[in-house]
């Protein structure tokens, strides 16, 4: 299987892995429980992907003895049948990072015995900017 590219998929596992993640080295992959899309009929042959490589011949490998292709001669459709997926799972995880993202603060300080609440929504967002609410590769 070629290395480097920008995506990896592996359909045993149902992962996608985006290998030029922002703010990562070793890329960041998501397990994709969606049996509807990996159980397409064009993915039956197919045991992995590693797409945007230098060496296209070796992008797509299959499960038997066909030998390693292109991802364009592998007749799978657009790339971005993958990135979506991976884009809506990563939404979901910035989503998810920012609601649990929230902090006590004293109120009023200095108050004994300390009385803490959560902090308000407009603090949340001066400290973090808005929840997001969208992603795209």
């Amino acid at each position: 299987m070629a290395a480097n590219g920008n995506w990896t998929i592996v359909f045993e596992d149902k992962t996608i892995i985006k290998n030029f993640a922002e703010g990562v080295n070793d890329g960041v992959g998501y397990k994709i429980d969606d049996d509807a899309f990996w159980n397409q009929s064009k993915f039956s042959n197919i045991w992995a992907i590693q797409h945007g490589t230098t060496n296209t011949s070796d992008e797509v490998e299959h499960r038997d003895e066909t030998p390693h292709c292109s991802y364009a001669d592998a007749n799978l459709g657009d790339v971005s049948q993958f990135s979506n997926k991976w884009d809506a799972s990563h939404l979901s995880k910035l989503q998810s990072d920012w609601d649990e993202n929230t902090l006590l603060i004293e109120d009023p300080e200095g108050q004994e015995p300390p009385v803490f609440r959560d902090e308000t929504e407009s603090e949340k967002i001066a400290r973090l900017g808005a929840r997001p609410t969208s992603y795209s590769s």
